[in-house]
């Protein structure tokens, strides 16, 4: 008969090897974890965060472009589109008086004029008939010209219609793809955020109120007294002013949130003045100013190579902006960014 013996347990001696064996394990394996992924460091953490959201805001003003574009096409579409519907119903109306014209010759018409001349009792009452007979050709004949005009005027507003349409739908892809990149932005913005650990993290956040809260409040405090602008440039730096501590909301022009653009386009809305939507295009307006030295109240600073920010010259240095996400409207130096280029609107 088969013996069944119960497997031999393991010593003390053995499971102390193996228990010292694991812990060294999980300690080469914590270490190697450790020098693979230090713990981020909380100024170059806010270093990424401020390039991604200058990238965010360079990606927020060509959406802005893009729904600007948009809405110019949609409007253009449904202008065009109502011309066609227009033509085609007076295409239509044509169509129908020829088709009557050509019935009635068909009923009425197989005898030569000539031979109707040859055998009438009167002729003097033909040539009347005659007359009109020609006159009726020749008022067909501008019926068809009309018919062919209407119809080449029809194939072309169908055509600048469909090119409009394929425009429309090209600045759409546009539109979302810049969406896209601007929220990839803020998440990756968010994912360095999350980085740092619970009290870095704090810190940081803390910091970067402090710095709110200093910009808010010495800036006000130190500006002094303004130079007063007149006219409707005194109106929009006094309507932008008023709407510091506003929150920074991409692709809003207020009356509660704010871009960078969108609070210079409210500001000089609420003077009367229209201005383009995105800060490049607000980079042409204007006149040039040549240098900082001699900006007015109401110039338009706009700053980077790629003219990505805008902001609104309040004087004494200054301008009033809408910086980024998680930041309000506020002052700051004018000098403070690259400028571009200086707008008198």
């Amino acid at each position: 008969m088969a013996s069944h013996r119960r497997p031999k347990q393991p010593s003390r001696a053995r499971v102390s090897v193996f228990t010292a064996a694991a812990a060294t394990a999980v300690a080469l394996s914590a270490q190697v974890a450790a020098h693979a992924a230090p713990q981020p460091n909380k100024e170059d953490v806010k270093a990424q965060i401020d390039k991604l959201q200058e990238e965010q805001e360079q990606a927020a003003e060509k959406y802005n472009g893009a729904k600007e574009r948009a809405d110019q096409l949609r409007k253009q579409a449904a202008t065009l589109q109502d011309q066609v519907a227009r033509s085609q119903e007076q295409m239509t109306q044509l169509q129908t008086g020829l088709a009557g014209v050509a019935g009635e010759q068909y009923r009425t018409g197989g005898i030569d004029p000539s031979v109707q001349l040859m055998l009438s009792s009167d002729p003097s009452g033909y040539l009347q008939k005659a007359s009109s007979v020609q006159q009726a050709t020749a008022s067909q004949s501008e019926a068809l010209k009309g018919l062919l005009e209407q119809q080449r005027k029809l194939d072309q507003e169908k055509a600048e219609a469909a090119a409009v349409l394929t425009s429309l739908d090209t600045t759409t892809k546009d539109l979302n793809q810049a969406k896209a990149d601007v929220n990839a932005k803020l998440k990756s913005a968010q994912d360095l955020l999350n980085s740092l650990s619970a009290s870095d993290r704090a810190a940081l956040k803390a910091q970067q109120a402090a710095a709110d809260r200093a910009s808010r409040g010495s800036d006000r405090a130190d500006l002094g007294p303004l130079p007063q602008a007149s006219g409707y440039a005194g109106v929009a730096v006094s309507k932008a002013m008023g709407k510091q501590g506003s929150p920074y909301v991409w692709g809003s022009t207020g009356p509660n949130t704010f871009d960078c653009s969108g609070l210079m386009v409210w500001a000089y809305g609420q003077a009367g003045i229209s201005l383009p939507r995105t800060s490049q295009e607000q980079g042409n307006v204007g006149t040039r100013v040549p240098s900082l030295d001699q900006a007015q109240p109401g110039d338009l600073v706009v700053y980077g190579p790629d003219r990505h920010h805008v902001g609104m010259y309040i004087g004494n240095g200054m301008v009033v902006h809408a910086p980024h996400t998680g930041d309000v409207v506020k002052v700051m130096k004018a000098d403070a960014m690259p400028i571009n280029t200086i707008r008198r609107v």
